[in-house]
């Protein structure tokens, strides 16, 4: 579904990611893991078109996005949560919602009715509509966050740290939440620093460093890789 090669993206002279691949297929949940500026989120933003790669290869069901704004590559059905949220704090949660939706043709009823669907996911919203958005606690405005990319209905879903800044509950709900998505048919590219939750949740997993891929299998291999115990797990060398 999503294949990236060799991709280079650079701020000024500094070199993010640098030179990585990877692949997502239908129907798999991938993450990719690593520590505070690895790459991760660059990798997201260069496959939105909000960050120009200075060179490599991106392609969504073999169409090259290199060169689509942003608007085109969510109409193409590549949806994003972004880190740190970016709700529109001064709006309605209903008119974030309805944000999510504005590359979309279909009429008002039809809209009308995924607003509904995706606050059955997310009952808050619905208790929520009439709120400013930027009145929501962190985890409502994580679930604003998600239910507002799902608005586009997208095939692939890419979510950029969903449980960062989380109480653990919460942490526990948002994962909760990325299985039943999976369970009705979204692909998903997952960034997250909690390792231990992306490595039971996923199918398959990266792992940058310095903008570099370093490891890559399936996750259930991964948890068990002395290095990412050391580094990401929180467990020493030799013991379960």
């Amino acid at each position: 579904m999503l294949e990236v090669r060799e991709l280079e993206t650079r701020y000024g002279r500094v070199a993010a990611v640098k030179g990585i691949s990877l692949e997502v297929k239908e129907g798999e949940i991938v993450c990719l893991i690593g520590a505070n500026g690895a790459g991760k989120t660059t990798t997201l933003l260069s496959v939105m078109g909000l960050v120009r790669p200075a060179s490599g290869q991106v392609s969504f069901l073999g169409r090259n996005l290199l060169k689509l704004p942003p608007e085109k590559i969510v109409g193409m059905g590549i949806g994003l949560v972004p880190e740190g949220r970016w709700i529109l704090g001064e709006m309605t949660v209903r008119e974030n919602l309805l944000m999510g939706a504005y590359s979309r043709k279909e009429d008002k009823d039809t809209i009308a009715e995924d607003v509904e669907r995706v606050c059955d996911t997310f009952p808050i919203l619905r208790q929520r509509s009439r709120q400013l958005a930027g009145t929501l606690s962190g985890g409502e405005q994580q679930m604003l966050a998600i239910a507002r990319a799902l608005m586009a209905r997208p095939k692939l879903l890419l979510m950029d740290e969903p449980s960062l800044g989380l109480a653990p509950l919460l942490i526990e709900e948002i994962f909760r939440i990325i299985r039943e998505l999976h369970a009705r048919g979204t692909t998903i590219l997952l960034v997250e620093q909690n390792a231990h939750q992306a490595l039971h949740v996923s199918h398959r997993a990266y792992v940058m460093e310095v903008g570099r891929i370093i490891l890559s299998g399936a996750a259930a291999e991964l948890r068990e890789h002395e290095l990412l115990k050391k580094a990401y797990l929180g467990v020493r060398a030799g013991r379960p």
